[in-house]
């Protein structure tokens, strides 16, 4: 019984030593832990059809996961999932989720879905109301900057910024 369970713990620690790599550039915004998917969690789970669509917040359920690039996101329908799944670029957010003021100041905050805007079909989240509002005086600026600062930050660890 023992041999099995030191079996099963080498193979979870395995598991998630595969996995630790692919977040290691903290390409994404993503919640701590894994979800049953065994990937982090994008976006809050909020669903990023209906955040990009109708710019409303629904949450996602699990039951509705699809993972994209190494992270779980989902849906409140099955309907959204499979919208998502045949062309996730048209859902997901800027900057991999992150801030987009942030980005254009050369950091990564959390990218809050409750601040977001759809700017020429694009999804750009911000950290909170009062950056919202500091964007929306001047979102073609900040949004050209973060797009001119995104490449040099985009594999860089948030602690590093």
């Amino acid at each position: 019984m023992t041999n099995i369970f030191k079996i099963t713990a080498a193979a979870v620690a395995l598991s998630f030593a595969v996995i630790t790599p692919s977040f290691a550039e903290d390409e994404y915004n993503v919640s701590t832990g894994v979800t049953t998917a065994g990937v982090p969690l994008g976006v809050h789970g909020v669903d990023t059809v209906a955040l990009s669509t109708l710019n409303a917040v629904a949450e996602g359920d699990a039951a509705h996961t699809v993972v994209e690039d190494g992270v779980a996101y989902y849906f409140a329908s099955a309907e959204s999932a499979r919208r998502f799944k045949a062309a996730p670029e048209n859902y997901l957010p800027q900057y991999g989720g992150f801030c987009a003021y942030a980005v254009a100041l050369g950091k990564k905050f959390d990218g809050d879905p409750h601040y977001a805007d759809i700017v020429d079909g694009k999804l750009y989240l911000f950290v909170n109301a009062d950056i919202f509002a500091k964007y929306k005086k001047d979102s073609k600026r900040i949004l050209a900057k973060a797009e001119e600062t995104w490449p040099s930050i985009r594999r860089t660890a948030v602690e590093e910024l």
